[in-house]
């Protein structure tokens, strides 16, 4: 039988190694905590790890008490998480939501490794759409988080193909073992289905360039099955602009347009009003409940039901403008400038 030869890992290329697979003391911060506080401190994500956004004002606001039940419905790398079970000092629960099997099994490890066994911290792989079955077996909720960001593991991971910056497969999905990829759901919509996808999404201003692009590449045999071969046809689209416009325009629309593909693959404003609509039934009187959003069109949905269903007496009081992160915040982790923050409490009733 043949010796198989050992595969060197790749060299950890001095201060700027760029490929995900060379930072590996990127990924292992509790080996190499100098390398993380460094890229941290240079205002950027390390590979493989999440910053938590706005931890101090949703702590602040989610007023934690031991002894309480709360809900995280996007666990993510579980930053957020730890905090709050912090605040309950032994006594209590969180339940944990996510739909990615490949990350959340690592951040149940990290949150097992430090501490927090299954009497505190309890998770669940399950669409926050679903948080009345959970509710269903775990009772009712005294705070409630919901995180809508993709997280930073996901974004720089080439593999899952969320970032326009980085060559790899156009999927898109928060969970890659269900449903179509973003490159399949290209190839089984319509032209004016994409544009309209575009503007409905993200506001995409050059969404009917980009759709007439993007398809007649597809029709001339383009795959466009990758991230590359997408910003190319964006690119290619945006030719007539003027080189001074271009190329801010052109990572603009990039970002967009990844936006928009990555809302209709995973369902997202489905998903959003799925939420929202059962969120009154599982909460406590008195119960809090603080969203993060991250783009204006699930800010008005947030918003909207957050209003409709103060009026009608549900909650008692809400957050009457969004809270935004300071910039201090902004300045450390760049990834948190388009976070909104908007809060509700469910009426003593």
């Amino acid at each position: 039988m043949e010796e198989k030869k050992h595969k060197r890992r790749a060299h950890y290329s001095g201060k700027y190694p760029k490929k995900f697979e060379e930072k590996y003391k990127e990924h292992s911060p509790e080996k190499y905590q100098d390398i993380v506080d460094h890229v941290i401190a240079k205002g950027s994500t390390p590979a493989g790890m999440h910053i938590s956004i706005m931890v101090k004002e949703i702590l602040d606001f989610l007023e934690i008490k031991p002894g309480q039940r709360g809900l995280d419905c996007t666990l993510g790398y579980g930053g957020h998480t730890r905090k709050m079970l912090e605040c309950l000092e032994g006594k209590g629960c969180i339940y944990g939501l996510d739909v990615d099997p490949i990350e959340s099994e690592k951040t149940v490890k990290r949150l097992r490794d430090a501490g927090f066994g299954e009497d505190i911290f309890q998770f669940r792989l399950i669409n926050f759409a679903n948080i009345d079955k959970v509710s269903e077996e775990a009772g009712k909720f005294d705070f409630v988080l919901a995180d809508l960001g993709v997280s930073s593991m996901q974004i720089d991971n080439p593999e899952r193909g969320f970032s326009y910056k980085i060559d790899g497969p156009l999927d898109l999905r928060l969970d890659p073992s269900h449903g179509e990829s973003a490159a399949e759901r290209l190839h089984n919509i319509t032209k004016e289905e994409f544009i309209g996808m575009m503007i409905e999404n993200s506001d995409e201003p050059y969404a009917k360039e980009i759709g007439e692009k993007v398809f007649n590449l597809m029709k001339k045999g383009k795959a466009m099955d990758t991230t590359t071969e997408l910003r190319q046809a964006i690119e290619d689209a945006l030719w007539k602009l003027p080189r001074d416009e271009k190329e801010m325009a052109v990572k603009k629309s990039c970002a967009r347009v990844f936006q928009a593909l990555r809302i209709d693959v995973n369902s997202e404003f489905e998903v959003l009003y799925s939420f929202l609509e059962k969120l009154p039934g599982i909460l406590n009187p008195g119960a809090r409940v603080a969203i993060l959003t991250f783009h204006s069109g699930e800010d008005r949905l947030v918003k909207k039901a957050f209003k409709e269903l103060y009026k009608n007496g549900v909650y008692s009081s809400i957050s009457e403008e969004v809270i935004r992160p300071s910039a201090e915040e902004c300045k450390i982790n760049p990834r948190s400038k388009s976070t909104k923050m908007r809060w509700a409490v469910k009426g003593e009733f």
